[in-house]
């Protein structure tokens, strides 16, 4: 087996667009679900409007860069306000149903034909990067080492990302140390009390629903950067993984989601080597392709786990884990 391909890459999630943009997602769930106890099973839909509002932006109406990544942002926070009006005076399990339909519908009409004007409909979109590369601080050439490895371009896409995710966790940091953080967080552990000091706990979650959309749909943004913005990625799967991500590092944490983050790509590509190759060597009993989806009911098995020996994650603290009644 070629374990130094293996290793190298599993080495290059470390620092990857994909492990950015899911931290920037598992960020905004941990608003959602960590501190605000709302069970969203719909960040895939949030993503999605993200990636599309930054794509179609710049395609379609020729807006810069800067102004795309201006447009995705509002889409999530039009979409959190859209979603959470009829929906956030849910019941938890009914929330999470609402969020997970609400997620299905987002990505089918994003395949349906009568926007495909717009959205290309399955085939996706690609061609908005010239503006984003134009403002590259970078000159042209080789950069980093072994799997960290990239052209300036490359370079460019992770450093944003990176500033981006930096900037989300300081300021989901200083509004959990806040008043309104403190009253979320109240919200979470008993809302009929907090409602009963008088505070608008519809008006609170609400907002937890837009901070949290709008750092989901930066994600999305992140997603979509280096090559194309791709329908068949925003399906459940990806709420679940998120879900995954967000339960390793710990949901009422503020670093648990970039942590867990790296922690589940560097193991799901690792995986993704490793098996294969060792059922083309015969060591496992299946093809190479039955090999590959091992790897997700591997992923399945430690979700389990972890909700059942570990529900904090990684970084969190018992006392500061939600119960959903």
């Amino acid at each position: 087996m070629d374990f130094g391909n293996i290793f190298g890459n599993t080495a290059s999630y470390l620092f990857s667009p994909t492990t950015i943009a899911y931290a920037l997602a598992a960020t905004g769930l941990a608003v959602h679900f960590g501190y605000g106890g709302l069970l969203n099973f719909g960040m895939a839909a949030f993503m999605a409007v993200g990636g599309y509002g930054y794509a179609i932006s710049i395609l379609s109406f020729g807006f810069p860069w800067w102004a795309g990544v201006l447009a995705g942002v509002l889409a999530g926070a039009l979409f959190a306000l859209v979603l959470g009006i009829p929906t956030l005076r849910l019941r938890a399990d009914y929330l999470a149903i609402a969020t997970i339909a609400t997620a299905e519908v987002v990505r089918l009409l994003f395949l349906t034909e009568l926007f495909r004007e717009w959205t290309n409909s399955a085939g996706g979109l690609s061609g908005y990067h010239q503006s984003f590369r134009d403002m590259n601080p970078f000159p042209p050439g080789i950069y980093g080492f072994g799997p960290w490895t990239y052209n300036e371009n490359d370079l460019w896409v992770r450093v944003f990302g990176v500033l981006v995710l930096a900037l989300s966790v300081l300021l989901v940091w200083a509004l959990m140390r806040s008043p309104w953080g403190r009253v979320l967080k109240g919200i979470r552990e008993d809302e009929d009390a907090v409602r009963s000091l008088g505070k608008n706990v519809f008006a609170y979650k609400m907002q937890a629903l837009v901070v949290g959309g709008v750092i989901g749909a930066l994600g999305g943004v992140v997603f979509v950067l280096p090559s194309a913005v791709i329908p068949g990625s925003y399906s459940t799967s990806l709420t679940f993984f998120l879900w995954t991500i967000l339960l390793l590092g710990g949901a009422a944490t503020v670093f648990g989601p970039t942590l867990g983050a790296v922690l589940f790509w560097v193991v799901f590509a690792f995986l993704g080597g490793l098996l294969p190759e060792m059922a083309r060597v015969g060591w496992l009993p299946m093809t190479t392709n039955q090999a590959d989806v091992v790897r997700y009911i591997v992923i399945g098995i430690v979700l389990m786990l972890i909700v059942i020996f570990r529900p904090q994650g990684i970084l969190g603290n018992k006392r500061e884990m939600t119960f959903v009644k």
